[in-house]
C-alpha cells in the first residue's frame, strides 16, 4: 500500500517556507505541476482548504496553520529518529534557518559559516540578520542567537558565552569633551541611543561608591539597529555602550577608548542559542548549536582576569 502522507507534508511545508509553488518546486527539485497536484490531493484527503491562492502568492487558512504545525512536528520527529543512524557530518542534510542579531552576526557568526558548511556538505543555511526578536514558530526559525536576558521561557537554550557591555568613544571625542571621571559626567558628552524595542539598552549600569547606579543615555541620534549606532560611534558622533566583541578589537587598535572602566558594572547576561523544545535531536539543529558552543568556548575578545 502506497502512503504519500509524509511526502505531502514535506511538499506543503516547502510551499509555506518558499512562499510559493514555483519556488517550492525549485527547492525540492520537482516540477511546479507536481507540487500543485500534491497540495490538491492533500486538501482533498483532509477535506479542508489549507491555503488561499492569489496572483500575489498564497495565504494559509486557519486549517492550514494547524496542519502546518502538525506537519512540522511529524517531520521533525522522523528526522530525529533517523538521526540515530546518522554517524557522519556528510549525512546531515536539509535547510537550517537561523536568526542572528545584526552586529553579532556580521562581526562573529558570518565568519564561522564557511567552516560549518564545509563540515556539512549536504546542508544549506539561511541566516536572517535582524535586531528584532523573531518568533521561531511564526517565522519558521530553527535556531535563534539571542543576547541579554531571555524572556521566552518556552524555548530551550544553550549558553554560548558571556555578554559584557562597556562604554566607549573615539579618542577625538574624548579630547573634545574631556574624559568623564564619574558616571554623571557623561551628561556633558554626546551619546548614541537605541530606539524602539531596544530602548531599555539606554539605561547604562555603573558602580559608584559600591552601589549600582543607572545613567540614562540621550542623544541627537537614535536607531533601532545596533550596527548603525556602532558606525556612528566609530565616526566620533557620540559615546556608546557596546558589546565587548565589537569594542575590544577597536580599543586594541586605538579607534576607541573605554570610558569609566573603574565604574563598569558586570553584566549578568550572556549570548545564547535558543530553539524549540524537543528539537535538539534534529541533526541540522544539534550540529549547528554544538559547533557554535565550541566556537565561542573561549571568546578571543574577553579580557583575561589579572591575578590578585
Amino acid at each position: 500500500m502506497k502512503d504519500d502522507r509524509l511526502l505531502e507534508m514535506r511538499v506543503f511545508q516547502a510551499v509555506v517556507s518558499a512562499a510559493g509553488f514555483t519556488a517550492a518546486a525549485h527547492s525540492l527539485g520537482v516540477s511546479q505541476p507536481f507540487v500543485s497536484q500534491t497540495i490538491q490531493r492533500l486538501e482533498a484527503r483532509l477535506g479542508a482548504k489549507l491555503m488561499h491562492r492569489t496572483t500575489r502568492g498564497h495565504r494559509l487558512t486557519a486549517e492550514g496553520e494547524r496542519f502546518l504545525d502538525v506537519a512540522r512536528r511529524v517531520l521533525d520527529a522522523v528526522e530525529a529518529a533517523e538521526a540515530e543512524w546518522q554517524v557522519s557530518d556528510a549525512q546531515v542534510e536539509g535547510v537550517l534557518r537561523v536568526s542572528v542579531p545584526i552586529a553579532f552576526g556580521l562581526d562573529r557568526i558570518t565568519a564561522l559559516v564557511p567552516a560549518f558548511l564545509t563540515r556539512h556538505p549536504n546542508l544549506s543555511l539561511e541566516m536572517r540578520l535582524t535586531d528584532d526578536t523573531e518568533s521561531l514558530i511564526d517565522d519558521q526559525i530553527d535556531v535563534a542567537i539571542r543576547m541579554g536576558t531571555l524572556s521566552d521561557s518556552s524555548l530551550v537554550h544553550r549558553r554560548l558565552c558571556g555578554l559584557q557591555r562597556i562604554v566607549v568613544a573615539t579618542p577625538a571625542l574624548v579630547a573634545r569633551f574631556g574624559r568623564p571621571e564619574r558616571p554623571a559626567d557623561l551628561s556633558a558628552i554626546p551619546c548614541l541611543a537605541w530606539d524602539g524595542s531596544r530602548e531599555h539598552l539606554n539605561r547604562w549600569k555603573f558602580l559608584e561608591d559600591g552601589k549600582e547606579i543607572t545613567f540614562r543615555a540621550e542623544g541627537r541620534f537614535r536607531s533601532n539597529q545596533g550596527m548603525s549606532l556602532y558606525q556612528l560611534c566609530l565616526a566620533g558622533m557620540g559615546a556608546m555602550r557596546v558589546a565587548e566583541h565589537l569594542a575590544r578589537p577597536a580599543i586594541a587598535d586605538g579607534r576607541l577608548v573605554q570610558l569609566l572602566p573603574e565604574h563598569t558594572a558586570e553584566d549578568e547576561t550572556a549570548i545564547y542559542a535558543v530553539f524549540l523544545p524537543d528539537r535538539h535531536m534534529v541533526p541540522r539543529i544539534r550540529n549547528f548549536i554544538d559547533f557554535m558552543v565550541e566556537a565561542f568556548r573561549t571568546p578571543d575578545w574577553e579580557v583575561p582576569e589579572l591575578p590578585a
